[in-house]
């Protein structure tokens, strides 16, 4: 069950449903009779949930072709475009990303794009409306909204490179604000701005689906590193969320993604599959005939080797074979049928209405967070407290062996078998500075099309094109 079920709202889906498909909303300035009291102002918040979430369409109400699928996508950027992620055989969603020749009129690239600013308009809409709260609840509001906006931005930033930057709801005639890019050191100014009032807030750690103390200090810590600056700073929060004592690695791996709400679990976008509007398609696109695709998130034959030699137990909860076609295997975490095999006893009526939620934080990446900041962008380490953290990790894998050093390349192996599927391959590479020659040789060894400009997405040709002329398109593209 989840701590808070998020949901649309009929009152704001009047107000901000209507938006149109570009950073500058036309109902910027329609909402003065809302936000009066705390209750409308957490109706607020909870909205934005609602636009990180996205959408879950049935045939007939917009499919894919829905403007606003937000995190629902995601795993085409953050898996299928790496060396993780593959697509059965040419499935539409992600096959652009696979073979690394992602255009501007991708789908995904569109959606995600216009799907964050479409939280961001959201956060910055409750955030001008903050004065209407009480005096006892004004400052965790305030957090949680900065922490959401953050998240957004900061997924953008890392995806397409410099963006506009929007901190406050703008009007439809304000074109050089919304559609105007701007160096990513700005954006990051206004990310740590965000995350490090939250921070400081009020915010405790008592839910899994919302803003929480240790979710703010694991993202802050995750730019910090980003920035390859301050990662003393970015131990300590780390630390700080090992020491709290709320959160620790689950007995199975498999009862991390079919447990919910557990005390692996540190923040998640909540699904709910008794309300179709509450619940998730992305789930069902990863298999073969059961959703909308044909099988978008496949293991690469490079991944299930890997998993041969370091990934322990955490293969057969990880990915499974493909029935329909031997040799070929799916991701088995979020899976939204029965399968008995990888320890699935339970799952919707129909799977693309599931309620399997997205794990964005969980202990485990906090724990080789905590490694890499202590290796502070080094080669390697033999400090205890890093040690530590990585052996719990191995530990509950069945890799018991004990470890005494720890490479780059060993953090980076157990960081892509412990969390594959995740969404978090692509950033981490990324993150540690490989990207590029890593996947020119996957690309080289797979006859893809992978160029150094791949490491950035394009913005998408519809926004280019409503922009007339203001936003200017990434390299490459």
């Amino acid at each position: 069950m989840k701590q808070i079920k998020i949901f649309s709202l009929l009152s704001l889906a009047i107000l901000i449903g209507s938006c149109d498909l570009n950073p500058i909303p036309e109902s910027a300035t329609t909402v003065e009779n809302f936000f009066n009291d705390d209750d409308e102002i957490l109706s607020g918040i909870i909205n934005i949930y609602d636009g990180i979430q996205g959408s879950n369409p049935l045939e007939g109400e917009g499919g894919f072709n829905n403007p606003y699928l937000s995190v629902q996508v995601e795993y085409q950027l953050g898996e299928t475009l790496s060396d993780n992620g593959r697509t059965k055989s040419g499935s539409p969603q992600g096959f652009d990303f696979e073979t690394f020749d992602v255009l501007p009129e991708t789908l995904a690239v569109t959606t995600y794009y216009r799907s964050m600013y479409n939280v961001i308009f959201r956060a910055n809409l409750v955030l001008e409306n903050l004065d209407n709260a009480s005096t006892g609840n004004r400052n965790v509001f305030e957090a949680e909204i900065r922490f959401l906006r953050a998240y957004a931005y900061f997924n953008l930033v890392r995806y397409y490179g410099d963006v506009p930057l929007v901190d406050r709801v703008i009007g439809p005639e304000e074109t050089e604000i919304g559609f105007t890019r701007v160096a990513e050191s700005q954006i990051y100014d206004l990310i740590l701005g965000d995350l490090e009032f939250a921070e400081a807030s009020e915010l405790d750690n008592s839910s899994r689906t919302r803003a929480s103390k240790a979710a703010v200090q694991v993202l802050l810590a995750k730019v910090y590193m980003t920035l390859g600056t301050n990662y003393l700073a970015a131990q300590r929060l780390l630390e700080d969320v090992i020491d709290s004592g709320d959160y620790q690695l689950e007995d199975s791996l498999l009862d991390v993604f079919y447990n919910e709400d557990n005390n692996e679990t540190i923040f998640a976008i909540g699904y709910d599959d008794t309300v179709v509007n509450d619940s998730q398609g992305f789930s069902a696109e990863f298999l073969d005939a059961v959703g909308r695709g044909t099988g978008s998130n496949y293991a690469t034959s490079e991944l299930v080797a890997l998993f041969d030699v370091i990934g322990g137990n955490r293969g057969p909860v990880s990915f499974r074979e493909d029935p329909g076609n031997p040799g070929l295997f799916q991701c088995a975490k979020y899976l939204p049928i029965i399968d008995e095999e990888v320890g699935v006893t339970s799952a919707p009526a129909n799977p693309r209405i599931a309620g399997n939620d997205l794990i964005v934080i969980r202990y485990a990446d906090v724990l080789l967070l905590h490694v890499e900041a202590i290796m502070a962008g080094g080669q390697e380490t033999s400090v205890a407290a890093a040690l530590a953290s990585f052996q719990a990790v191995r530990n509950r894998a069945g890799l018991t062996d004990t470890v005494t050093n720890i490479t780059k390349q060993d953090l980076m192996d157990e960081r892509r078998v412990e969390l594959a599927f995740e969404n978090h391959r692509f950033l981490d590479l990324k993150r540690f500075g490989v990207a590029q020659e890593v996947l020119s040789a996957f690309s080289a060894a797979n006859s893809f099309n992978f160029q150094a400009t791949d490491l950035l997405l394009p913005i998408p040709s519809a926004e280019i094109s409503i922009s007339q002329g203001l936003l200017v398109q990434n390299p490459g593209y």
